[in-house]
């Protein structure tokens, strides 16, 4: 009997220590994210614990130190950029931490705790995301993870607009619009590394006084003057030959006025509004001008690859020169727990460079 009991006891203990192993299991398994359930302002964005996504063929999963903010992750909160078929509902476009695991089929030899930085289509704001290996970079020795996180969508945005879209060549004159801000202060270092002149626009002599500092060769403040005289005054008539435009409708007709005669008028988003009245067409088509649009998370994982393989090769050795002729601009940093406070921050336009999150805390995150 007391081989019974003591035999008893023991499958007892064993399908105890089996259920609490399948919990643990499966909560090892969960994250935390940024959810938002019903679209809206930055108060409906909440963390929630989610399942951790597993890296399928090719992939690599990623534990993310850090993340960063753009303006289509504003317009998704809203409902208004909802992600590509197939990819996280999770907002977030790039990332910054390090290798966990990876999955069957990846070619490039990606070791655990190497400190990698991707670009996203999304689930950026979580605790793990995986990530096709195309999309993958090594972070530059010296930057920390939360410096790397304001790399992958903003330059690989400002390189694609001017070496993919406008191939801007040297000693031409670039007219970056919203100089201040990520992916204008990212082009301003790259208008310069690649030989070109680049001149910004912005709303506050902080923010021209950033750009300047970064190698813009003119800023000019939209709030208080019509930026195309300064341009056609900077030019000496001839006008800027690429304009990187994010701001849309409001500007048209100054930056017809500013564009060269067959210059490349890049248009990348639309803050400034959707709709045109005038006589747009005839007025571009007496510059010969040519108007580009762009948007990058849309396209394909080929494309997306090449432009990975591009900047890395021509771009991203120049952050670990000595001294580094190249910096992402970070305006501040927030934690996790406080991303509607980020959200907010850029919505009042008060940034200058990258707001970072900092999904591990700073005094644990690995340098």
């Amino acid at each position: 009997m007391h081989h019974i009991l003591r035999t008893g006891r023991l499958s007892l203990g064993n399908t105890y220590q089996t259920a609490w192993h399948k919990c643990c299991s499966s909560f090892s398994k969960m994250m935390r994210a940024v959810c938002v359930d019903v679209p809206g302002g930055p108060e409906n964005l909440q963390i929630r614990n989610v399942p951790r996504p597993q890296p399928k063929d090719g992939e690599v999963l990623i534990k993310v130190h850090a993340t960063a903010l753009n303006r289509a992750d504003l317009l998704q909160r809203r409902g208004l950029y909802p992600p590509p078929p197939g990819e996280s509902d999770i907002i977030g476009l790039e990332v910054a931490g390090t290798v966990d695991s990876v999955g069957p089929g990846v070619k490039r030899g990606w070791r655990p705790d190497e400190r990698v930085m991707a670009l996203l289509c999304g689930g950026g704001y979580a605790e793990y995301v995986s990530v096709p290996e195309e999309l993958v970079m090594s972070v530059p020795t010296n930057l920390t993870l939360c410096q790397a996180a304001a790399i992958p969508e903003a330059w690989l945005t400002a390189f694609q607009l001017l070496v993919f879209v406008a191939q801007v060549k040297e000693g031409e004159v670039v007219l970056v619009h919203a100089g201040a801000s990520g992916v204008g202060t990212a082009a301003v270092q790259l208008v310069r590394l690649f030989g070109a002149v680049p001149i910004v626009t912005a709303g506050s002599p902080e923010k021209l006084k950033m750009a300047e500092n970064l190698g813009a060769a003119a800023g000019y403040n939209y709030k208080e003057e019509k930026f195309a005289q300064r341009v056609q005054g900077f030019t000496g008539g001839k006008g800027a030959n690429v304009i990187l435009d994010c701001i849309g409708g409001a500007n048209w007709e100054q930056n017809v006025s500013s564009l060269a005669t067959d210059g490349r008028w890049v248009l990348y988003g639309t803050m400034g509004g959707r709709g045109v009245e005038g006589d747009l067409l005839g007025k571009l088509l007496s510059k010969r001008g040519h108007l580009l649009c762009s948007l990058l998370r849309s396209r394909s994982l080929q494309y997306k690859g090449e432009l990975v393989e591009a900047f890395s090769s021509r771009v991203l050795p120049h952050f670990s020169n000595q001294p580094a002729s190249l910096k992402p601009v970070i305006d501040s940093t927030f934690n996790l727990e406080d991303i509607a406070e980020a959200h907010r921050h850029m919505e009042a336009n008060k940034n200058i460079g990258k707001i970072i999150i900092n999904v591990i805390p700073q005094n644990k995150e690995t340098q």
